[in-house]
């Protein structure tokens, strides 16, 4: 059974101002967080990636659509039901928002006081984060004694120490150097990875990005790209046997693989019908599909194709129609490039396409 998503938004869109000063901000975004990753949201400043944030965070009022955080839908949450729900949620700020007349140690002691978690286990708590992020040395210090990247180290362990099942941060290395800021990403991903828990973070820092089990790039307050690294890593492995696609250097084909859409099938489809205009190319990712054809007015199987086979190709290749039809076997996965982006991949490498039209065309 696959587990719930950590984070569900359905139509999401948001407004600043009102009547002829009102400006749409988020457009009508369908977004999943599944349980155990880490996401990074990317984009220019100004593009929505904050708004998002906290209205995931159930820091702003949902004006239109819906989001659930932890199955729970935020229409209409208030009260004691809303602190809960925070409760639920560990923030990183941008500005690490510290209390100023507060230790580190205090500072993170505080904060497990919404957790009801017994004063000698929380304090052990305290400082081991602390430790583990390099402040052992600093836990009797307040903010004014610290540097920028320790007080932001700071404000990272105040958001781990109740164990929420959500983290939500707001450029949370931007304040740190190289070694600092992979520990600290390197935390949230472990933190993830325990108990179907979740983090989304904002950032434009590329050191870290390569850590991100999912990388959502949002422009003008639209999502454009949405990639699964991991998926994209596979696909571009897949792709690299693939004899269209063997001359493409290893960052062609994650460029490839990052337009490409994946989907479960089921024993009996019909991916491409004779006759028909092409229009997608077809990578089998697990399960079979059989290649028909027609002879003396019988359909018989021509080719059974196996995972990390291929087929479509000929048709966006020549512009023919399909001359061949092609079913799913079994319950099985299909990873797949539409007719633009295939001709564009082709394109990666100059002399492909003439020598693939020779090759069809037998000339």
């Amino acid at each position: 059974m696959t587990a719930a998503p950590v984070i569900r938004t359905e139509g999401l869109s948001h407004f600043f101002g009102d009547a002829a000063s009102r400006a749409q901000v988020l457009f009508d975004l369908d977004v999943e967080i599944d349980p155990g990753s880490l996401v990074i949201l990317t984009g220019p400043s100004g593009s929505g990636k904050t708004t998002l944030l906290t209205l995931m965070g159930a820091m702003r009022s949902v004006q239109q659509g819906r989001i659930s955080i932890l199955g729970k839908s935020l229409t209409g949450l208030q009260g004691a039901a809303l602190t809960q729900m925070r409760r639920d949620i560990g923030f990183i700020f941008q500005m690490h928002n510290l209390f100023d007349s507060l230790t580190a140690l205090q500072n993170l002691t505080m904060a497990t006081h919404m957790a009801d978690t017994p004063p000698d286990l929380a304090r052990r708590n305290c400082l081991a984060l602390l430790e583990r992020l390099g402040l052992g040395h600093r836990v009797h210090h307040k903010p004014g004694q610290l540097s920028g990247g320790q007080r932001q180290r700071v404000a990272v362990a105040r958001a781990l120490v109740n164990s929420p099942r959500l983290i939500l941060a707001d450029e949370p290395t931007a304040a740190l150097d190289k070694d600092s800021g992979l520990e600290v990403v390197t935390m949230l991903r472990e933190f993830a990875a325990q108990d179907g828990r979740a983090v989304v973070m904002v950032t434009h820092d590329n050191r870290i990005i390569g850590l991100a089990d999912r990388i959502m790039n949002m422009v003008d307050g639209r999502i454009v790209s949405d990639v699964r690294v991991s998926e994209a890593v596979n696909l571009s492995m897949a792709l690299r046997e693939v004899d269209l696609f063997a001359r493409l250097s290893t960052a062609e084909l994650t460029q490839v693989a990052e337009k490409m859409t994946t989907r479960r099938f089921a024993d009996g489809e019909v991916f491409v019908r004779h006759g028909e205009e092409g229009d997608m190319f077809y990578l089998l990712q697990e399960g079979q599909a059989q290649v028909m054809v027609g002879e003396n007015g019988q359909q018989r199987v021509a080719v059974t194709l196996e995972a990390g086979q291929y087929f479509g190709e000929r048709a966006l290749i020549t512009g023919e129609t399909r001359n061949a039809t092609v079913i799913g076997r079994g319950a099985g996965r299909v990873a797949m490039l539409s007719k633009e982006e295939f001709q564009q991949a082709l394109r990666l490498a100059p002399a492909l396409p003439e020598q693939l039209k020779r090759i069809y065309f037998g000339r």
